[in-house]
């Protein structure tokens, strides 16, 4: 099982990513965030990232063009789309850039999980909400056939459940390995090495 560590937004955490090696990380492009950086920091830091790490950028109901421009210039490899995007947007920026999209869906019901099974996107992604750390009903999503992410309050107390019960291509974690607000070494270790594991 793959894992994303998202939230990145010091130095500290790229020493951290690096070498713990999770498979993607997330920088949270949407403005207004506790966890938010600005093109220019995503940038810097991107920079001093091991290549083996995949980048994710969040957006949050952005316009095309700047997520374009962030695939584009290579800040980021895959956009994570976490607003109320629709289909046409995600296939202009598929088209436009060739890069991986992550559509976001909060599960509140079994519908809003089927109306997005078809989408073109690369992967879906599963959420309570917006970065909420609150787990939602995993039945929801229990027969999806296609590869997605799980988030929503996921660590290392309910990781090995996630992954015999719903065996998802990938977790995503972030309030789950910080301390007091801030990405915490030994947790982010401990995580990636039980989803590597599993």
């Amino acid at each position: 099982m793959k894992i994303k560590i998202c939230g990145i937004r010091r130095e500290e955490d790229i020493a951290f990513v690096n070498e713990v090696k999770p498979d993607y990380i997330g920088f949270i492009l949407a403005p207004g965030f506790r966890r938010s950086v600005d093109f220019e920091t995503a940038k810097k830091l991107r920079s001093m990232l091991h290549p083996d790490i995949a980048v994710v950028g969040v957006f949050v109901n952005d316009s095309e063009d700047r997520v374009v421009e962030a695939l584009e210039s290579g800040i980021i490899d895959i956009a994570q789309l976490h607003g109320e995007e629709s289909e046409e947007v995600i296939m202009y920026i598929k088209a436009a850039t060739g890069k991986e999209v992550i559509k976001v869906v909060r599960v509140s019901d079994r519908y809003i999980v089927q109306a997005w099974l078809d989408t073109s996107a690369d992967y879906l992604l599963f959420d309570s909400g917006t970065g909420t750390g609150k787990t939602f009903d995993w039945d929801l999503v229990k027969d999806v056939d296609r590869d997605y992410f799980l988030a929503g309050g996921i660590d290392m107390e309910n990781m090995e459940e996630a992954a015999k019960c719903l065996q998802p291509f990938a977790v995503d974690l972030s309030s789950s390995v910080e301390t007091e607000g801030v990405k915490d070494f030994e947790k982010m270790k401990k995580a990636v090495e039980m989803a590597h594991r599993l």
